[in-house]
């Protein structure tokens, strides 16, 4: 069985992140979306409210679940039999910073496979960063959200 991991704060799930697993599906068997938790971060939504948007973003995909996890990505790996992680880049600085974590996990995870989807064009410049920094200053977000996840901001 193809497992994935695909890893990211999700604060909060965008259109973007949303279209990466949605075209990476056919490639898997099985996507875990991982929520890292960063402790060193100040998040905006709360753990368990990133969960719940992203179980309710995947709810008709049998092959999406959604987990929790803290520490090393390729130790959850390990834990989930996560063989593949799915990444997405919207630039050639995504692409750099990805290619240095691919390659560090696989000299940590030989066995593990990174996968970098390009973002489409017209998600490039979607980032949760930003996402965020529009719902600071209440500022209207539906057009990067999916529409599943306006009604728990």
């Amino acid at each position: 069985m193809k497992i994935a991991l695909f890893p990211g704060s999700f604060d909060p799930i965008t259109i973007a992140h949303v279209d990466i697993l949605k075209r990476a599906l056919p490639l898997f068997d099985k996507i875990v979306v991982g929520i890292g938790l960063n402790s060193s971060k100040q998040s905006f939504l709360s753990a368990a409210k990133r969960e719940e948007i992203v179980k309710q973003v995947f709810k008709d995909f049998p092959s999406v679940s959604v987990a929790l996890y803290e520490g090393l990505t390729v130790d959850f790996c390990k834990k989930i039999n996560a063989t593949y992680m799915v990444r997405g880049v919207r630039s050639v600085g995504d692409f750099e910073y990805e290619k240095a974590i691919a390659q560090i996990n696989q000299t940590m995870m030989p066995e593990m496979e990174t996968i970098v989807l390009l973002s489409k064009p017209e998600y490039s410049a979607i980032s949760s960063t930003i996402v965020r920094d529009i719902l600071r200053n209440n500022g209207d977000v539906s057009k990067f959200l999916p529409e599943q996840a306006i009604p728990f901001l």
